[in-house]
Order: structure tokens, then C-alpha cells, then sequence
């Protein structure tokens, strides 16, 4: 399955920057056929099926050669289950396997979606803006703007937010 192909079965939520299943069934027949055993994990996940994919996820990260990526599905299945702590720790493993700054850049891309889970949307922006001058150095205008855009919506609703004095984006 290419990359435009997996583009049909999930899109990440321009407004919560959660992965999200487009359509279940096509992700269910995914996971049921031939996919990369790293695939099979973020399907998992989008399936809401946590305690498979980490179970799965761990047991493959040893011998993986997508490590990175994995790191960043088995934290963003933390973040769904409000394990804060565990999947910045995920994270941080994620940042040690940079080599460049686009790969550093798509790395603080995911803390800065981790950030805003947790509604701290000053610090998102912040990630958000050292992903977009990371891809900008890296010759990535789109990946850069993709993250501008970013950090401007984390602005935003952190300013909602100190506006009205309490919480201005509820993410259940």
C-alpha cells in the first residue's frame, strides 16, 4: 500500500491534531490484508484497539528499521489514554534518532501535537515554530507553512482561552 493509498484510510484533525480513521472499514480491510508490520500498529490505534497496539508496537521496536515512527504512533496511543508522561518519554526516544532537521522537525511536528492534547497551547506553539524553522532550513516551504499554520490555531485558542479564563477548547 503506498503512501497515497494509506492518505484515503486517515488524515490528522486540522483543529485537535488527532489522527482520526477516515472511513473504519477500509482501515479494518487494511489491517486484515498484507501492510508493514509499522502500518499494522497505527491502524491498530486508529481502530481505538490501544492494548494491541502497544502490546504489538513494543514487541517490534527492537527490531524495526522505521524506529522513529514507531516511537511516534506508540505516543500518540499514550496521549489518548492520558499517559502525558509516557509518551513524551516516547518522544524523547524519537528525538535521539534524528539526523537532520526535517527528521527533527517532523519529530517536535508530533510534541507540539502532544502539547496541545494536553492544552498547553503556548508550548504547542512553540514546538509548532521550532518544527516550521527546522523544515525552512531543511528546504521544506510546505512542511514549514503546514506548522506555521499550526502554531497559529495553538495562539489562537491559547488566547481563547486566557480571554474567557478558563478552558476554550474541550477535546472530548
Amino acid at each position: 500500500m503506498t503512501v497515497e493509498d494509506t492518505a484515503s484510510l486517515w488524515r490528522t484533525d486540522p483543529t485537535t491534531f488527532r489522527d482520526v480513521a477516515i472511513n473504519r472499514q477500509s482501515v479494518e480491510a487494511a489491517l486484515a490484508g498484507e501492510c508493514p508490520p509499522v502500518e499494522r500498529v497505527r491502524y491498530l490505534a486508529l481502530l481505538g484497539r490501544d492494548t494491541e497496539a502497544l502490546d504489538e508496537g513494543f514487541k517490534l521496536l527492537p527490531h524495526t528499521s522505521d524506529r522513529r515512527e514507531l516511537l511516534l504512533i506508540l505516543a500518540q496511543v499514550n496521549q489518548r489514554q492520558y499517559r502525558w508522561h509516557d509518551a513524551a518519554v516516547l518522544h524523547e526516544k524519537a528525538l535521539r534518532t534524528v539526523q537532520s532537521p526535517e527528521e527533527e522537525a517532523y519529530v517536535r511536528h508530533h510534541i507540539g501535537r502532544r502539547l496541545f492534547d494536553e492544552a498547553r497551547f503556548r508550548a504547542a506553539a512553540d514546538e509548532f515554530q521550532w518544527a516550521a524553522d527546522l523544515y525552512r532550513v531543511a528546504g521544506q516551504p510546505e512542511l514549514a507553512e503546514d506548522n506555521r499554520q499550526a502554531m497559529r490555531h495553538a495562539l489562537q485558542v491559547h488566547g481563547a482561552e486566557r480571554a474567557v479564563g478558563r478552558s476554550a477548547f474541550d477535546l472530548s
